[in-house]
C-alpha cells in the first residue's frame, strides 16, 4: 500500500478515498453536516500543531496495558493446552472449545462494543469489558474442570473482544489521521510483545509452577491500567441524542441477535465436522447451512436500522473491501501456526513446553521488530496495524471510524475463528485416518491414541514413554503429517491474502478531522 504525504493542502473528499462517492444525500451525510465537518476541520487543524498534554500519553499507556493483558492471553493458552488437557482429562473437542470460545465471544460482540459506544460513549463499555475480563480470568485460575476453564474463556473472550475493538476505536478518536500512523506503530509494540511473551509465559507457568498462573498474571495489569483510563482518559464530554431510554431503544438488538446467533450456529459445526460427525452428514451440513443463512439475512437487515451494527456505506470501497479480505485470511493463519506451531515442537521433536516456546521466538520477534517500522510496511502480527490506516481513510465521515475499525477487527477475528477450526477439522481427520489405516502396533502405553480424541492431550506423555525409537517414530510421523496438511493450507490462505493487498489503492492521509468523541486536550 502506497502512502502519500506529499500535499500541504487539506484534500477534499474524493481525494482522500478516491474510489468513494462525493458526500451527497445518498451517502446519508447532510449539507449540515458537511459544513460541521469543514468548521471541526479548521479547529482540527489547530489541534494537529498543538503538543499532546501528559494526561493523553497517560492514557495512551493505559491502552497499551490492556491491550497488551489481552494479546499475550490469546496466545499463551496454546503453549499450556497440552498440560491443562491432561491434567483435567478432556477430549480434542473441549481443548477445541477452550480456545474456540475465546474467539467466538470476542468476534460476536466486537461489533456490538463499537455500537454501544457510539450510543453511550465509550469509556462506559470499555470499564464492563475490562471487568468481564477480568472475572472470566479468575473463573479460569479456579477452575476443576474443563467445562469451567470454557465458561472462563467465554467471559474473557465478551471481556477481551471489547477491550480489543474499543483500544483501537479510542486511539482513532485520540489521533488524526495524519498522526494516527505514529500511534498504531507505538501501540504495535506491546500488542506484539504480548504474542511474544504469552507462548513463553503458558510454557513456564504450565512447567515449573501452575497453567493457573495464566488467569491470575492478567488481574495486576488490568488493576494497573484501570486508574490509568478512569482518570487521564479525557474524551469530549457524550451528550446523548434522546434519553437513556431512547438511546437503548436506538440500538440495534435485532442485528445484534442475528449477528451472534448466525456466527454460532455457522461455527458449531465446524468444531466437531471430521470428529463427532463426517463432513457430509446432515449433522454438520444443515446448522452450518443456517448460520449462513442467518448471516446473509443479517446482512440485508442492516440497510434497516437506524443505527446498524454495521454500515452499508463501509462496503462502497473496494480499498476497505481488499483491506477486509486481507485480514480474514491474515486471521486465519496467524493464529492457527501460534496455536499449532508448539504442538509440532512438542509432539514431533519432543521438545519440553519452554524449549518449544524458544523454538518459537525467532517467530514472534520479527513481528516485533516490524511493529515498530509497521507503518512503512508489515509483516506477521505488524500487518493488522497496518490495516487499520487504510480502513479509517476509506471512511466518508470520521465519526464511521469507530464502527470501521469495529467492522475490520471482527472480519479479522473471524479468521482467527476459521482459521482455528479448519486446522483443527485438518488434525483430527488426518490423525484420525492416519492411524486407522496403518499397521502400527498401539498396544500398552500408546492405546489411548486408538481413539483420536486423546490426540492432544496425549502430547505431553509422548517425550516421557518408555519404549523404543522404531515403534515410536511412526506415531511421530503421524504428528507430522497432521501438521503438514495444516501448514500447507495456511501458506496457501496467506497467497490468498497477499492477493488481496494488490488492490488496495494509495490513499492520501492528510486529514486532520476528529470525530464527536475525540479527546479533550
Amino acid at each position: 500500500m502506497e502512502i502519500l504525504h506529499s500535499s500541504n493542502e487539506r484534500p477534499t473528499i474524493s481525494e482522500i478515498t478516491p474510489d468513494a462517492e462525493p458526500i451527497s444525500e445518498k451517502t446519508g451525510t447532510t449539507e449540515k453536516d458537511t459544513e460541521l465537518y469543514q468548521k471541526d476541520n479548521n479547529v482540527n487543524n489547530e489541534l494537529q500543531s498543538s503538543k499532546k498534554p501528559l494526561s493523553f500519553h497517560w492514557a495512551f499507556i493505559g491502552l497499551a496495558s490492556s491491550l497488551f493483558v489481552f494479546q499475550m492471553d490469546a496466545t499463551c493458552l496454546g503453549m499450556a493446552l497440552p498440560t491443562i488437557a491432561g491434567d483435567l482429562g478432556s477430549t480434542n473437542l473441549q481443548s477445541l472449545w477452550a480456545n474456540l470460545a475465546y474467539t467466538l465471544c470476542g468476534l460476536s460482540m466486537q461489533p456490538v462494543w463499537a455500537s454501544i459506544s457510539d450510543a453511550f460513549g465509550r469509556k462506559p463499555p470499555l470499564f464492563v469489558s475490562m471487568g468481564l475480563f477480568f472475572i472470566g480470568s479468575i473463573v479460569f485460575a479456579i477452575a476443576k474442570n474443563m467445562n469451567t476453564i470454557i465458561i472462563g474463556r467465554v467471559l474473557q473472550g465478551f471481556g477481551g473482544g471489547g477491550i480489543d475493538v474499543l483500544s483501537e476505536v479510542i486511539l482513532a478518536d485520540m489521533t488524526t489521521l495524519q498522526e494516527r500512523s505514529k500511534y498504531l506503530g507505538l501501540m504495535g509494540i506491546p500488542s506484539a510483545i504480548g504474542n511474544i511473551l504469552g507462548p513463553c509465559v503458558g510454557a513456564l507457568f504450565s512447567t515449573y509452577a501452575s497453567w493457573r498462573w495464566i488467569g491470575w498474571m492478567n488481574l495486576p495489569f488490568l488493576g494497573a491500567a484501570t486508574p490509568l483510563l478512569f482518570f487521564f482518559l479525557k474524551l469530549r464530554p457524550f451528550k446523548l441524542d434522546a434519553s437513556l431510554g431512547g438511546n437503548v431503544a436506538r440500538l440495534d438488538w435485532i442485528g445484534m441477535m442475528l449477528l451472534i446467533i448466525g456466527i454460532t450456529i455457522f461455527v458449531l459445526p465446524l468444531s466437531w465436522a471430521g470428529s463427532l460427525f463426517p463432513w457430509a452428514s446432515w449433522q454438520t451440513l444443515l446448522p452450518m447451512l443456517l448460520g449462513i443463512l442467518v448471516l446473509v439475512g443479517f446482512g440485508f437487515y442492516e440497510a434497516y436500522p437506524v443505527s446498524p451494527v454495521v454500515l452499508h456505506r463501509l462496503f462502497h470501497s473496494v480499498t476497505a473491501n481488499m483491506t477486509l479480505a486481507g485480514v480474514f485470511f491474515h486471521g486465519a493463519v496467524l493464529v492457527s501456526l501460534l496455536q499449532y506451531l508448539p504442538l509440532l515442537y512438542q509432539s514431533v521433536q519432543l521438545e519440553t513446553p519452554i524449549m518449544s516456546a524458544v523454538a518459537l521466538l525467532p517467530t514472534v520477534i520479527t513481528s516485533v521488530v516490524f511493529a515498530v517500522i509497521s507503518m512503512m510496511m508489515g509483516i506477521g502480527v505488524a500487518m493488522l496495524r497496518l490495516s487499520l490506516l487504510p480502513m479509517s481513510a476509506s471512511v466518508k465521515h470520521v465519526n464511521d471510524t469507530g464502527l470501521a475499525i469495529a467492522l475490520l477487527l471482527a472480519v479479522r477475528m473471524f479468521g482467527d475463528l476459521v482459521g482455528l477450526t479448519v486446522a483443527s477439522t485438518i488434525f483430527n481427520t488426518t490423525f484420525s485416518t492416519s492411524i486407522s489405516s496403518s499397521s502400527m502396533d498401539l498396544t500398552g502405553s500408546l492405546a489411548p491414541l486408538y481413539d483420536a480424541a486423546n490426540s492432544v492431550n496425549f502430547i505431553g506423555e509422548l517425550r516421557t514413554l518408555d519404549i523404543s525409537a522404531s515403534i515410536l517414530d511412526p506415531v511421530l510421523r503421524v504428528y507430522l503429517k497432521c501438521f503438514q496438511n495444516i501448514f500447507y493450507t495456511m501458506a496457501g490462505l496467506a497467497g490468498l491474502g497477499l492477493l488481496a493487498s494488490f488492490f488496495i489503492a494509495g490513499i492520501d492521509l492528510n486529514r486532520n478531522d476528529l470525530g464527536d468523541q475525540a479527546s479533550e486536550e
